[in-house]
């Protein structure tokens, strides 16, 4: 999955392919006023339906939800 540009990640083969070349992925949320900040950033371990596992760069997990989360991967 290397890229020059990100990729935003929606698919169960997108976090696959992107935990297998463990390539740093960015999770995104809404704030109130309707902008996506960053809320984390690591590598992808876990998938289900409605969360993604993210091992963060200082080695701890962190659950986000696919349905509120935007996921896209580093340049």
């Amino acid at each position: 999955m290397k890229s020059n540009k990100p990729r935003t990640l929606q698919k169960n083969i997108e976090f696959f392919t992107a935990a297998l070349s463990q390539c740093v992925v960015i999770a995104w949320q809404e704030d109130p006023a309707g902008v996506y900040c960053e809320v984390g950033r690591g590598i992808v371990e876990q998938i289900s339906d409605d969360s993604v596992r993210i091992r963060n760069e200082n080695g701890t997990k962190s659950h986000y939800a696919r349905e509120t989360t935007m996921f896209q991967t580093e340049k």
